[in-house]
């Protein structure tokens, strides 16, 4: 079990004042989205082997769900195009003005930025949006098909609201993402993603923060339908990125110095999955019993959602 390693996601905390958002005008069903039917039954969370201390990711549980519908994969920039176009929605990060980048994507012009303490490859970056991942000047960054980035909680429930369904529980996304596996790391089952020849999915390969090869064959964000879907035919649902859920961040622990960590995350949410700035060596948390909080006013260019509906 690894020790109490910080994630590779920077929250912004919680004191940020932005402007109200526009009200959402349209709502729509599931029968516009593509969606997969998820049976329920008896669900299980976390896992017998928590690999990762004090992130709540044990012990294994179980729960009764109702079966659910969920989208084969995390929302594309241009799903978000369509519902930004049918509802003039602005972003947090955009009415903000500024949010985190990744330290070698900021721009060459960009001129110096302001590390995040603890987690100095995150810079804040004036102008970075879902629309300009990087910063000014990056929109080529922003391709239709990948998933949408750089989108905050709030953001990830407006576009819910208006495309009629929410955002998973926990619950909900485990046994999703498990396809009826049972308890295994990983979508497709136990063999581990290394650095030299296995890269079922979009994850760091190399020396993070300095180094990655790409051997998965991407840097960055992947499209939302690369590598193989798990046994329900849902991709991507650990790698590429971390994928907001409805849930807060709570862990059940007696230890003091959880309890004081969880005070200073009040009001996070958690989100799930891991992202491709992952690596065994430091985030390992590409697994689907891994968990992390982060406010639910930040957002990243690793940081995206996937939408469920009830039946």
């Amino acid at each position: 079990m690894q020790g109490r390693s910080p994630c590779c996601i920077a929250s912004r905390g919680t004191a940020a004042t932005v402007t109200a958002a526009p009200a959402i005008v349209r709502a729509q069903s599931s029968c516009d989205f593509d969606s997969v039917l998820i049976p329920g039954g008896m669900a299980i969370i976390g896992t017998k082997k928590p690999q990762i201390a004090d992130d709540g990711e044990g012990p294994l549980r179980k729960k009764r769900l109702q079966s659910f519908l969920i989208a084969p994969t995390a929302v594309t920039n241009q799903q978000f195009q369509a519902f930004v176009e049918a509802t003039g929605y602005v972003t947090e990060a955009e009415r903000l003005g500024w949010s985190f980048v990744f330290w070698k994507d900021v721009p060459e012009s960009y001129g110096p930025t302001e590390s995040v303490p603890g987690l100095e490859w995150w810079r804040a970056v004036n102008g970075a949006s879902w629309r300009e991942i990087n910063g000014p000047g990056t929109a080529a960054s922003t391709f239709p098909d990948h998933p949408v980035v750089q989108v905050s909680w709030h953001d990830a429930r407006a576009y819910a609201a208006w495309a009629g369904g929410r955002l998973p529980t926990e619950a909900e996304w485990e046994h999703a993402a498990r396809g009826g596996r049972g308890d295994v790391p990983f979508p497709w089952g136990q063999s581990e993603p290394n650095d030299d020849d296995y890269t079922p999915c979009n994850i760091w390969q190399g020396s993070f923060p300095r180094s990655n090869s790409a051997l998965d064959g991407y840097a960055r964000t992947a499209p939302a339908r690369a590598f193989e879907p798990n046994n329900f035919d849902l991709y991507q649902m650990v790698g590429n990125v971390w994928e907001w859920t409805a849930d807060r961040y709570t862990i059940q622990s007696l230890k003091k110095h959880v309890q004081e960590r969880l005070k200073q995350m009040k009001g996070y949410r958690l989100s799930k999955g891991g992202s491709f700035l992952c690596h065994q060596s430091y985030c390992y948390r590409y697994r689907i019993a891994a968990r992390t909080g982060i406010s639910p006013d930040s957002a990243a260019p690793h940081q995206g959602f996937r939408m469920v509906w009830s039946e």
